[in-house]
């Protein structure tokens, strides 16, 4: 049986995100800034930047899983402060009361695994443990949009709203293209239950859409 463990994204294993995605900004600065960073080819350095700040200020900001010691998938997260993008969807802003799941990808070799629903526990697990109530997203959705709409944001960093929805996410306002959805961590857990039990007995049922970058 294959060896998994999942860890926090750190410095020292940004190198181990996917390519393009660690040096990918799409979340971390603002349209403009972005754009910015993109012409000057910064984004790796801005990327890190905006890691250093998010560790220092609010702490683990992304979790990394591992298969034999091979990266397999991350997911990254944090309050919507920190996210300049999150103000930039039709469905903002985040809740008061939540963390905003960023993005997240699971390396191909690797999809099928139950590496995506392992991740989004390994979240919960350590967002429950530090106060936080519930989890946000903006999803991506792959229906056509109204007569006259349109929206765009860069597909492989949203994650899919149909993964959201399969491991525990709920709409709370729709849109054609990015809906925001929710995992409440207080109706999920009580504090008389065992973290890991709970979060199990939500995600570990239901099978899931893979997640991938596009």
């Amino acid at each position: 049986m294959s060896g998994r463990r999942l860890e926090p994204l750190t410095l020292d294993s940004l190198s181990d995100l996917p390519t393009p995605c660690r040096s990918c900004v799409f979340w971390e600065l603002s349209p403009v800034a972005a754009g910015q960073a993109e012409r000057a080819g910064d984004t790796a350095f801005e990327k890190e930047a905006w890691l250093s700040a998010a560790l220092l200020e609010w702490g683990s900001v992304g979790r990394i899983a591992y298969v034999d010691d091979q990266p397999a998938g991350y997911l990254l997260y944090a309050p919507a402060h920190l996210v300049p993008r999150a103000v930039a969807f039709p469905t903002a802003p985040v809740s008061g009361d939540a963390v905003l799941l960023m993005t997240g990808r699971v390396v191909d070799e690797f999809t099928g695994g139950g590496i995506g629903r392992m991740l989004v526990q390994g979240v919960a697990k350590d967002l429950t443990r530090r106060g936080v109530r519930a989890i946000e997203a903006f999803g991506l959705e792959h229906g056509d949009p109204p007569e006259g709409e349109r929206y765009a944001a860069a597909p492989g960093c949203l994650l899919p709203a149909d993964f959201l929805r399969s491991v525990g996410f709920k709409t709370v306002r729709p849109h054609y293209r990015h809906p925001r959805l929710r995992l409440d961590l207080r109706t999920t857990l009580s504090w008389r239950e065992d973290v890991e039990q709970a979060i199990e007995r939500l995600l570990g049922s239901v099978r899931q859409p893979a997640l991938t970058g596009t």
